[in-house]
């Protein structure tokens, strides 16, 4: 097996720290830290569940604004967690599958409205985007395949 490793923090490049930080405190998810020094600034925000947090901020990243795309956030409930997000003011996506099966496609290809067929785990998702154009995912998994 190796030497356990725990993906900790995840680096969301933004073009305004202070409307990432209030989108993402809108999003209900808990505010680690928010500090400065002469020449950065760095955001900590954790989503409710998560033992992986993410960071932004002043010269945190030279990675462009919106960069990031399809960060996944695992839930047991789609239709619970979309609903409290659009109940938050967020965009979120109607509820979608793969036409292809399990995985989604880049982008936009390939979308089905609606749940998986027979609510396939791992088979459900719903986006939202930050203010910058960092992409989200919902993926809703009801049980964990074995070793998961």
């Amino acid at each position: 097996m190796g030497v356990e490793m725990k993906l900790e923090v995840v680096v969301v490049p933004v073009s305004d720290v202070d409307r990432a930080k209030a989108f993402y405190e809108r999003l209900g998810w808990r505010l680690d830290a928010d500090f400065a020094t002469d020449d950065l600034r760095i955001v900590q925000f954790t989503p409710p569940g998560s033992q992986c947090s993410v960071n932004f901020g002043d010269n945190v990243t030279a990675a462009a604004p919106g960069s990031a795309q399809d960060l996944q956030l695992t839930v047991f409930d789609i239709d619970a967690a979309r609903a409290e997000l659009v109940g938050r003011g967020v965009d979120v996506s109607e509820v979608f599958h793969d036409a292809g099966g399990v995985f989604h496609h880049a982008g936009t290809d390939g979308r089905v409205t609606g749940p998986a067929p027979e609510r396939a785990d791992y088979g459900s998702f719903a986006s939202f985007s930050d203010p910058d154009g960092n992409g989200w995912l919902l993926q809703e998994i009801k049980t964990r395949l074995p070793g998961r």
